[in-house]
């Protein structure tokens, strides 16, 4: 592609949209609907292309209207259509009961957690929502094995916890 078709195609992206339709009407000989400014510069950047290094076959524009002769196509949704129906009570509202989902790999709160660790035995609480080390708070195993080593380090390989129900 010629470097002119190049920065004409990028010059499209910077004109308003107002100047983007009165384009439009000069490369395609008809006046567009759209003020859609990504779809304007889209579409004229192809129209120019396609002037200059030629548009799509005969054989190719056949094939396509025979693709599109066979498939209803529609521009617009129908009015109304993506509005709610009269008939739609919105006032029921459906409850259902939610249980949350504990990893397994964790033993029961209260539980006590043991590990070695340079020599320094590291003893943490398992709590009802996280855990318990040194009298701080945690979210999460992790974070307190990030603390003790100084590096990421999965939690539950940490204290030994792969398996479900395994404790160290």
């Amino acid at each position: 592609m010629r470097i002119e078709i190049i920065r004409e195609i990028d010059k499209l992206r910077t004109m308003t949209v107002t100047a983007l339709r009165e384009k439009y009407l000069e490369v395609f000989g008809e006046e567009t609907r759209s003020g859609n400014k990504d779809f304007l510069w889209k579409r004229i950047a192809w129209r120019i292309q396609a002037i200059e290094e030629g548009d799509l076959s005969e054989r190719a524009r056949r094939r396509a209207e025979e693709l599109s002769s066979d498939a209803d196509l529609r521009v617009r949704a129908p009015n109304g259509a993506l509005a709610a129906p009269a008939a739609l009570n919105t006032s029921i509202t459906a409850t259902h009961a939610f249980q949350a989902t504990v990893d397994r790999r964790l033993p029961v709160s209260g539980t006590m957690l043991t590990r070695q660790y340079k020599g320094a035995t590291i003893r943490v609480m398992v709590l009802e929502k996280g855990f318990e080390y040194n009298g701080k708070r945690y979210r999460t195993l992790s974070s307190i094995s990030q603390e003790i080593t100084g590096s990421r380090w999965n939690g539950y390989h940490f204290f030994g916890l792969q398996k479900e129900g395994a404790a160290a």
